[in-house]
């Protein structure tokens, strides 16, 4: 099983504010060397709003010797927006291909909650607060499929038209996937919560069985107690500002980086056990979320799912010149890969240096 991380660049809405404001190329690039090196991952599913950005952690991705999922993750856009920007992200794909890289492009994330026109709601937090009126929600769901999938062919085909590597999608199962125009199938719902858990193993497996390699593009926990048992919904005990600015966390929580360590551990055996072809563990880092001594409710780090904990206005004692600590679960996913064999990053296809 190849094993991955997820990188934000940026996740960008209308009147949102990025999820990271700065974006040095000298640091994308350590990173990314990081990811590889110590790591141990074969691959990196590079997310965010921003063609710029996109293109230019995908380049240091494959110089870093990774295998690429270039994934644009847009918020708020129309279907014909969202067209227009896979489009150009092909293009810019495509030409990272064609230097030897290994590249698998994604025709969106989410579809259905992050883009207009396939749930109820102009924007974002109106289809968010949909998932709350269960109502609503039953009335809205049956209609989503047919729009999803009338939009992936369309998408398809655009991006076929220019760019030549395996194409796939970042689904949720809500968005009821037509798989047949695809070369892998893909889901973000691979996180494993206290309902279901006993079934979790097995719903691996079926998705595995369906006959086109199987990627989970994310899964992992936040970092306080309890919060394994949370899965997707770690994040849900922080309050939001305007524009999507985080303020501080609801209740008491202890930090506990040791669950977060095992739940990556526990889930990467289940996905390596049912043949998962790559599994993303969601994510590098949330520089929006960053690690904050004194009052543990001012500490967002620990609703971040990142596996190394950002820091404000100092640097890391490990990578002294980057602005963060691995966290337990950075090393738990390190310890995976180094099971698993994977080769230096010398020998990867795609590395420049």
């Amino acid at each position: 099983m190849q094993t991955g991380v997820t990188y934000d660049t940026g996740f960008v809405g209308r009147g949102r504010r990025s999820t990271r404001t700065a974006f040095d190329p000298d640091v994308v690039r350590q990173e990314m060397e990081i990811i590889r090196r110590d790591l141990r991952c074969d691959a990196v599913r590079i997310t965010g709003g921003d063609q710029d950005r996109l293109a230019l952690a995908a380049r240091c991705a494959a110089d870093a010797g990774l295998e690429v999922w270039y994934s644009p993750f847009t918020c708020d856009l129309s279907p014909d927006e969202l067209v227009e920007f896979l489009a150009e992200s092909a293009e810019r794909a495509e030409r990272l291909r064609k230097r030897g890289a290994e590249v698998v492009l994604l025709t969106g994330s989410e579809l259905s909650l992050f883009t207009t026109g396939f749930l109820p709601g102009p924007t974002l937090d109106d289809r968010l607060a949909l998932l709350g009126q269960p109502d609503r929600l039953r009335k809205a769901v049956p209609e989503v499929p047919a729009r999803i999938n009338d939009f992936l062919a369309e998408a398809v085909g655009v991006v076929r038209a220019r760019f030549g590597g395996r194409v796939s999608y970042a689904s949720l199962p809500v968005d009821g996937v037509d798989w047949t125009p695809f070369d892998i199938i893909s889901s973000d719902a691979g996180y494993r919560s206290a309902e279901t858990a006993g079934g979790f193993a097995s719903s691996i497996r079926d998705a595995v069985a369906q006959g086109k390699p199987f990627a989970v593009t994310e899964f992992g926990c936040t970092t306080y107690r309890g919060a394994a048992a949370m899965g997707g919904r770690g994040d849900s005990v922080i309050e939001w500002g305007p524009g999507g600015a985080p303020l501080r966390l609801r209740g008491q929580h202890i930090r506990d980086e040791q669950e977060q360590a095992r739940y990556v551990s526990e889930l990467l055996e289940i996905f390596a056990v049912a043949g998962v072809h790559t599994a993303f563990v969601n994510t590098f880092a949330r520089y929006d979320l960053p690690h904050r001594g004194g009052h543990l409710e001012d500490d967002l780090d620990l609703v971040s799912y990142g596996i190394v904990k950002v820091l404000e206005r100092t640097t890391g004692t490990r990578y002294p010149h980057l602005p963060w600590e691995p966290k337990a679960s950075f090393d738990a996913l390190a310890a995976f890969g180094h099971s698993q064999g994977t080769a230096d990053s010398t020998c990867r296809p795609g590395n420049k240096r």
